[in-house]
């Protein structure tokens, strides 16, 4: 089974080809970077134009990487949603006229559900898992049952940690997007205890995150020092952040395995996926966390954490396997829980919060 994969959903522009037989033939990515790092995030209308402008030229770049022609395919997948609803507009509806000027299946691929089954795509874990999926627009932890089986155990009560990252990169005039430059900034840091931050919700019962008191300490920290600020309070102020989110990852971590355990016994894997897994700190801690539990752990090649064509060809796939495809008149969605059953996760005021949860 062969499988054009197509993913609009933020600000990368992605085509790929991915087999069955877990193989990658071809994986292009057009990041909009320049385009929006002037703004300090992404820009919604400019990202849907920039996906409209390059997307089709990405599809063609990837069928002559694989050698293949449009007949040679089985099926086009594209991201159905959560997102950027401009963006996925455009994905959904380039995959939609390729289906039907070919007659082959259309499946529309929850962008998450790309994140979750790629640990199976790069490295055959067997169902069931437990997930750590950490974004600039999700942060949630889920037990991964099956195809389309998800059971969230926690999620952010506020803002996503990927968002936390972007916003201190942001106070401390590293530029965007965040996650990478906070990661260089505490990497040439000289003094990483110097400054004591919050840990929101270490030791609190579930599984649950959060992130905006981080983000305020974080300000307030900043607004105390001497101005402009200098390298060293730079790097050491995105080393204590970065450090305060992989404790805080761990902790959270820690009590969603036994959560998970007890209902799943079986599971064998603790699986981190999304942007915010690519940052070689979390990494680290997790890993060593899921050694400590007698757990294996799984996080993707850094290239296939941040959003990719490949894992939605390869959702696509493990849909197909199931006898799964969508309509022409599949509507795309700007929000797609994975677990439809999950509850809103309750904030300090006391109602419904989580962002794209």
């Amino acid at each position: 089974m062969i499988v054009l994969g197509i993913e609009t959903s933020c600000d990368e522009t992605a085509a790929a080809v991915v087999t069955d037989a877990r193989e990658i033939r071809a994986n292009v990515v057009l990041s909009q970077l320049d385009e929006h790092t002037p703004y300090g995030g992404v820009v919604p209308e400019i990202a849907a134009r920039a996906h409209l402008e390059y997307l089709d030229g990405l599809i063609r770049q990837a069928l002559d990487t694989a050698g293949l022609r449009l007949s040679d395919l089985d099926a086009i997948a594209a991201t159905g949603g959560p997102g950027l609803i401009g963006g996925v507009i455009v994905g959904v509806m380039t995959a939609k006229a390729m289906a039907a000027a070919s007659g082959l299946p259309f499946v529309a691929v929850n962008h998450l559900e790309g994140h979750a089954l790629t640990a199976r795509l790069t490295d055959g874990v067997d169902f069931p898992y437990l997930l750590l999926l950490v974004s600039g627009g999700h942060c949630q932890l889920l037990a991964v049952e099956g195809v389309g089986r998800y059971r969230r155990l926690g999620t952010t009560i506020d803002d996503a940690v990927g968002e936390a990252f972007d916003k201190t990169a942001k106070l401390l005039g590293l530029g965007y997007p965040g996650g990478p430059q906070v990661e260089r900034a505490a990497a040439k840091a000289t003094d990483p205890g110097r400054f004591e931050l919050p840990r929101p919700m270490l030791g609190r019962p579930g599984c649950d995150f959060s992130f905006s008191g981080l983000k305020a300490a974080v300000r307030r920290l900043v607004e105390e020092l001497p101005q402009p600020l200098s390298e060293a309070d730079r790097n050491d102020l995105a080393a204590a952040f970065q450090a305060t989110v992989a404790e805080v990852m761990a902790d959270r971590c820690k009590r969603a395995i036994r959560a998970f355990r007890a209902d799943h016994p079986d599971g064998t894997a603790l699986v981190v996926a999304g942007g915010v897994a690519a940052n070689k700190t979390l990494r680290a801690r997790l890993s060593a966390l899921a050694a400590r539990e007698g757990l294996r752990f799984v996080a993707p090649p850094l290239g296939l954490c941040t959003d990719n064509a490949a894992m939605i060809a390869w959702a696509g796939i493990e849909r197909l396997r199931l006898g799964d495809s969508d309509a022409l008149d599949f509507a795309p969605r700007p929000r797609w829980p994975l677990d439809p059953t999950a509850r809103p996760a309750i904030g300090r005021d006391g109602v419904g919060a989580g962002r794209k949860a």
